[in-house]
């Protein structure tokens, strides 16, 4: 599915909406989502990560409001940085795991159910991409995940060492891929995915081949290895443009395979 264009709102289930701010480059893809959700009878909404600090984006998803609740997926400033204008705009609490995310609100806990706007939500902890990554699963009968950064619509998450790990996100991953058939993931990046179950087990695969090609790299550059030499083997068919991602992802390979023993 395409994205709409900047300032759209465009539908995706019965009960969420999908508006793009406009912060599109190559860690965002085509710019950060954000998630409008409620029943189509209730007057309010939950919004889940504002996104940047720009005003014009931001009025846009105030206007449909009258918003309740923001829901934060993690801390990154592309999701977060407009939080603060966007509680002024809108009087909405904000919940998070972090609890300096948080306004006028408790953080949120695994498996925590969140009922607002006519909605159960429920709270799935996927640490990884970031230490206080989370996910929300849509108890309803049109079933979606709201990943973040977990899942992105198209491509692979980073994992930066040290915030990301990639133990924890292995795990996450698991956890995604333990949902039923059929549940859309509708991410913080790119276009919704059809089975969120699918796509974890894609990462997880993907995963298994990069730690292998990096165990490869090793071998043949030796143990004195930088991670901008394991990069320019392993990801040469990654944009350079996003190499200095990759060399934070590459550490936090190299200390998962020395975790594990594989070093």
């Amino acid at each position: 599915m395409q994205h709409p264009a900047y300032g759209e709102l465009r539908p995706v289930t019965s009960y969420a909406s999908v508006l793009l701010a406009d912060n599109p480059n190559p860690m965002t893809l085509d710019g950060t989502n954000t998630w409008v959700l409620r029943d189509p009878d209730s007057r309010e909404c939950v919004v889940i990560d504002p996104g940047p600090d720009d005003a014009v984006h931001l009025s846009r998803v105030a206007g449909h409001g009258p918003v309740s609740l923001v829901l934060l997926t993690h801390h990154h400033e592309d999701h977060t940085a407009g939080v603060a204008d966007f509680v002024q705009r809108t009087g909405a609490t904000v919940r998070a795991l972090d609890p300096k995310l948080c306004h006028d609100a408790e953080p949120i806990a695994d498996g925590e159910p969140i009922d607002a706007a006519g909605l159960r939500l429920r709270v799935l902890t996927t640490a990884g991409h970031t230490a206080d990554s989370v996910c929300f699963v849509a108890e309803h009968d049109e079933p979606a995940v709201f990943t973040g950064d977990s899942i992105l619509g198209r491509g692979t998450t980073v994992v930066a060492h040290p915030d990301g790990h990639l133990g924890s996100y292995l795990d996450s991953l698991r956890k995604i891929a333990s949902l039923p058939p059929g549940v859309r993931a509708l991410p913080g990046h790119g276009p919704e995915l059809d089975d969120a179950r699918a796509a974890a087990e894609h990462y997880l695969d993907h995963r298994r081949q990069r730690l292998a090609q990096v165990r490869q790299a090793l071998g043949d550059l030796g143990p004195g290895a930088t991670p901008r030499q394991v990069v320019e083997l392993v990801y040469a068919d990654v944009d350079p443009a996003v190499w200095p991602a990759a060399d934070l992802t590459v550490q936090a390979q190299l200390t998962y395979l020395r975790d594990h023993d594989d070093l």
